[in-house]
């Protein structure tokens, strides 16, 4: 018997759009009709370059996923409140009202509504309505309203880069026992880190076995993939001597090129030749068609992509 055919008719996603039965862009490993793209699903919205027009963007990645203990004050456009900006707060609170009354707030939380900007945004609304001191959460999707850019300032942050989370009792005078038995415990998980001076949001970290250069980059990923190939083909890649460029993490819709480093390396003595690769980058972004060599060594690059958000 022969079988029927079936005829679906199928509509291609929009410029933009992610299709239903393709990958989740959050990096669930989802397709996205049953992540984010489903009825009720994990968010409503995704977007995905959240942190597009912040100051300091590439720097928030960073902070958001790749440093352990950071901080930099923002600057709101209305009020006078005090506000940190933090990697990481007790317990991942979202926000802090401290004694104080300035409100402190984490990058790194266990909530996920789609866009991490948004979601900002709402808690530090939230923490400005009030003066009690606690901790202000975000348990549910905040829905439409202004994101972290819309309520601060756009100078470029001061970042901090700490040793470990001793920020977080640094405005307590009196600290008892259990305050200093929790920090010791938060800071055993910390690895050393550093953020380099002479180019933006690249930083060194030392992992016990081998020390890594994480550098997250503002090109678009199309043309930073093109510009990498080229320097990879003509082995104008590395970052110190004994350093080898191993792939890319992706997120909030950057790229963050990775090196492994030699032990003993140290960020110091990646400061002049992480300015110059950025000067020979700047260059390759201008560069026009890829030869053949540089077309494989994007193919080998594009296959060593992570993503994290």
């Amino acid at each position: 018997m022969a079988k029927k055919s079936r005829n679906r008719t199928q509509t291609a996603p929009a410029a933009g759009e992610v299709g239903p039965r393709q990958p989740c862009p959050c990096g669930s490993g989802k397709r996205y009709k049953a992540c984010h793209g489903a009825a009720g699903g994990a968010a409503p919205t995704f977007v995905a370059r959240p942190f597009e027009g912040m100051p300091s963007e590439c720097d928030v990645i960073a902070l958001r996923e790749l440093v352990p203990a950071a901080t930099a004050p923002l600057t709101l456009k209305d009020g006078e409140r005090t506000v940190r900006l933090a990697t990481l707060l007790p317990g991942a609170a979202p926000a802090m009202v401290r004694e104080s009354g300035d409100v402190w707030l984490g990058l790194q939380v266990q909530h996920s509504y789609g866009n991490p900007a948004r979601d900002l945004g709402a808690v530090l609304e939230a923490a400005l309505a009030t003066e009690e001191p606690g901790i202000v959460g975000l348990m549910s999707a905040p829905g439409d309203g202004p994101s972290i850019q819309d309520l601060i300032t756009d100078t470029s942050l001061d970042i901090t880069v700490h040793d470990g989370f001793e920020y977080w009792i640094d405005d307590i005078p009196e600290r008892d026992a259990s305050m200093e038995a929790a920090l010791e415990q938060a800071n055993g998980g910390v690895m050393p880190t550093s953020r380099l001076t002479s180019v933006e949001a690249a930083y060194w970290t030392n992992v016990g076995t081998k020390e890594h250069l994480r550098w997250v980059m503002p090109h678009p990923e199309d043309q930073l993939l093109d510009a990498l190939a080229r320097l990879h083909a003509a082995g104008r890649d590395s970052v110190a001597e004994g350093s080898r460029f191993v792939g890319m993490f992706r997120a909030h819709g950057l790229l963050a090129p990775v090196w492994d480093l030699p032990l003993g390396t140290g960020a110091e003595v990646l400061e002049e030749p992480a300015a110059r690769f950025a000067a020979d980058l700047e260059e390759a972004l201008k560069s026009g068609e890829l030869s053949a060599a540089e077309r494989s060594a994007r193919a080998g690059l594009a296959n060593r992509q992570v993503t994290i958000r």
